[in-house]
């Protein structure tokens, strides 16, 4: 089985850090979310002046054999001409990671294409509704890619991490790890991915309905199998590479950003594998899919953005990255009352 070594959050130094916040010259809670950010930061780096520099998103890749049960708008094929838009530096994710000063890595772990990659478990994951998508081995083939990619990332100077993801039929296949994981019926967490009218929207919950089923006969209670199996019979190539993003960047030390419903299946994923890398993770916005609140509810996170995004890419985390730069230089660069020579706020009568 994978091991990550993921160290706890000290809460001596999240402790040091809130009253710290609390001597800023500013009333306290005035910059609302924005503390808590820096104080999480701050705890995560173990300095009072936490610093985030150049960040980077790992785009992860694959594809899905559920697609042949008509559940996405798009043709499967959109996924191998996405990771040549993305190589190309046309895509979205490429545009927010330039504003938002970010590389942007991207790793093929599972397109259905001629074109030969590295890191290829395999050509797309199997029908979850007629069977398991991958094997055990390829699972963890494709966690370890992901969490390669990131240490890669790392090693090149990455201060933040983020993951995102791509692959057409990949919202069904996070739907029902999402329902497995959190013991959740599938209409809870099933939305309408690419856009779906109402017909392929039908169709996608009766195919999460009987890939819950399916798995349920081989693993019994899914809320309480070893999550790898539960992915290896429900998930995808690329959210297997995204929960390794994840715990190799927690294993590192680094803050997390999770993207949505995919991703953060990922980022679910991952928790249930190492609980610790929950300290590490913020999430970057909520996306419109309705599974993605539940898996923000399970994991304890509040977005930073609310902005209707629902694209995928890990365009929303990155996004976020110059509100979690600008949290550490309040939490940084700020005097407090007494270096400012700034009068502190009278004590209330009683």
């Amino acid at each position: 089985m994978i091991r990550f070594d993921v160290q706890p959050v000290s809460q001596e130094w999240l402790i040091q850090a809130r009253a710290h916040q609390h001597q800023l010259t500013k009333p306290p809670g005035s910059l609302g979310y924005l503390e808590e950010l820096g104080v999480r930061l701050a705890a995560i780096q173990k300095t009072l002046k936490p610093r985030l520099g150049r960040g980077a998103v790992v785009v992860c890749a694959a594809d899905h054999g559920v697609v042949a049960e008509g559940v996405s708008a798009y043709p499967s094929e959109v996924t191998a001409q996405m990771l040549l838009n993305f190589q190309a530096g046309g895509a979205a994710i490429n545009q927010i990671a330039r504003a938002s000063d970010a590389q942007v890595y991207v790793l093929d772990v599972g397109i259905n294409s001629p074109v030969p990659s590295p890191e290829r478990v395999r050509s797309g994951t199997g029908n979850i509704a007629r069977g398991a998508a991958m094997t055990l081995t390829e699972a963890e083939q494709a966690l370890q890619a992901g969490a390669q990619m990131a240490r890669q990332a790392i090693a090149q100077g990455a201060t933040i991490l983020a993951a995102g993801d791509m692959g057409i039929g990949n919202t069904t296949a996070a739907a029902a790890l999402t329902a497995a994981l959190l013991g959740l019926e599938a209409q809870a967490v099933t939305g309408r991915g690419t856009g779906v009218d109402d017909v392929r929207y039908g169709r996608k919950l009766e195919v999460v309905r009987a890939a819950l089923h399916r798995a349920q006969a081989r693993l019994g209670d899914l809320a309480q199998a070893e999550p790898l199996e539960v992915l290896a019979e429900l998930g995808g190539l690329e959210i297997a590479a995204i929960a390794g993003v994840f715990l190799a960047g927690a294993e590192a030390g680094l803050p997390l950003v999770s993207d949505g419903f995919p991703v953060t299946a990922g980022a679910l994923l991952a928790c249930r594998m190492e609980p610790g890398v929950r300290d590490y993770l913020f999430a970057g916005h909520r996306s419109l899919e309705p599974g993605h609140t539940r898996q923000l509810e399970a994991l304890g996170l509040r977005p930073i953005l609310e902005l209707d995004m629902r694209l995928g890419e890990g365009t929303g985390a990155v996004l976020s990255f110059p509100v979690l730069r600008a949290a550490a230089a309040v939490m940084a660069g700020m005097a407090t009352f007494a270096q400012a020579g700034v009068s502190q706020r009278l004590a209330q009568e009683t």
